[in-house]
């Protein structure tokens, strides 16, 4: 994975772990795991505005498709699982909250697969 992709998956999994203890103290959405989302989704919109900037140059090999709906997808995952979670008011939303941020790390691992397909 890229830099940026090491990075956001880091973040995901503090923001990870803020939940999960959010989770066990039954504390619905509280404001740490809400900034760092704000963090992973800045930092999946700047991975949206490069990962189609790569897409100008020689790409022979890429599903490119699959590689768009990738970049288009993960940046609507954590608003989608927040306003989610925010309807729920217990850990369940909390817990969905949680598999967004989870999700986030596997479809950049996925990104990176399909864009290594070309190199």
């Amino acid at each position: 994975m890229d830099v940026l992709g090491i990075i956001l998956a880091v973040l995901c999994g503090a923001v990870a772990l803020l939940l999960v203890v959010d989770i066990v103290r039954d504390r619905n959405n509280t404001n740490p795991p809400f900034f760092g989302m704000i963090a992973i989704e800045a930092g999946l919109v700047v991975q949206l505005v490069w990962g189609l900037a790569r897409l100008t140059g020689d790409h022979d090999g890429v599903e490119v498709g699959a590689y768009v709906g990738y970049l288009l997808g993960a940046p609507l995952l954590i608003p989608v699982g927040w306003l989610w979670g925010a309807s729920e008011k217990n850990r369940a939303g909390t817990a969905v909250v949680l598999v967004a941020v989870l999700v986030v790390p596997v479809l950049l691992l996925r990104l990176h697969h399909l864009w290594n397909v070309h190199g």
